[in-house]
Order: C-alpha cells, then structure tokens, then sequence
C-alpha cells in the first residue's frame, strides 16, 4: 500500500507501508556501497563501518518513512545527521611514530583534512562553510542533483540549486585566491 504524503518543505512523495525483512535485503544491498563511500570521504577509515551500520539501523527502524524513488537522497540525509553526531564527540588524539617532541597531537576531524590529499584543493576547502562542503560534495562524489540534492538537504528544488550555485561561486572565490 503507498501513501503520498506532503513534507515540512512543501514537497511530496511516496512513501510505501509494509516493508519487511525481504524489503530491506534488497534496499541493503542496492544502497550499502554508496553509503559506505559517503562515510569512506568523509570520516576516519576506522569508523566508516559503524557509521554506515548506524545509517541502516535507522533505515530499518524508520523504512516505512523513507520515500520511495527518493532512497538514496534519505540515506544521504540520515547520513549527514550521524556524521554530524559522531563529529560531536571529543576530539582525536592522533599517535604517531613521529609526532613532535611535545607529545601527540590533537584536532578535530575535518573532511577536507581526511579526504583531499591536494593541499591546494584542501586550502579552497577550507575557506568554505561545512554546510557549503558539504552540498559541493554531496553533488560532486555521490552525485546527487535536482530532486535528490534537495531531499538529501531538506530544501526545495529551486532552494537546493540555488545553495548549489551559491556554493560554487564561494569555491569559485576560494580557488582563485589560492592562485
């Protein structure tokens, strides 16, 4: 049985009751890669695994809300919520054979830190809000765009594509001090 149902933005979508087990096989197995690539660029290769866990522990328990032909963007969504939880616990104290004389070092976990290795990409980065990183990567390594990049953030169409462009331009900036 699908149910349409309105959201808080104003836009609509299906939502199917009676997902079971077989259901959730089949959703598992078509979405855990791209899952596990989101927290893959995004956190420590140590708790890529629990967090993609997370992500579909709560997929389970919430699968008769996600909406149908908008799977993905709501795992992206769920995603960015538990990220964002597990950024809000203490920072890491990094351990190193060659750390400084002073003992180890300590900072937060930061995206840009973790996944881009190109100083230069880094720097642009950097210059950039986490909610513009986080849009830019959104649509440039999971791909996401149109309907599925505002259901990922919560916004209409036309305010996605606008946080899109606004996004762009601020890296468009960044970029071109560094050069």
């Amino acid at each position: 049985m699908a149910v349409r149902l309105a959201g808080s933005d104003g836009s609509t979508g299906t939502v199917v009751e009676d997902r079971d087990a077989t259901w959730f096989d089949g959703f598992f197995a078509q979405h855990a890669t791209s899952v596990h690539r989101y927290f893959v660029r995004r956190a420590a290769h140590s708790d890529v695994e629990d967090l993609a866990a997370e992500v579909f522990a709560t997929a389970w328990r919430r699968r008769e809300k996600i909406p149908e032909g908008f799977e993905l963007p709501w795992l992206y969504r769920t995603a960015s919520y538990v990220l964002a939880n597990h950024r809000r616990k203490p920072t890491l104290t990094l351990i190193s054979d060659y750390q400084d004389q002073d003992g180890p070092t300590t900072r937060s976990v930061d995206p840009a830190d973790l996944v881009m290795a190109d100083d230069e990409v880094r720097r642009a980065m950097s210059r950039l809000s986490a909610r513009d990183r986080s849009l830019l990567m959104l649509h440039a390594w999971e791909g996401l765009d149109g309907e599925g990049l505002a259901r990922a953030l919560g916004l209409t169409r036309g305010g996605a594509a606008a946080a899109l462009s606004r996004a762009r331009a601020r890296l468009r900036d960044a970029w071109a001090e560094e050069h």
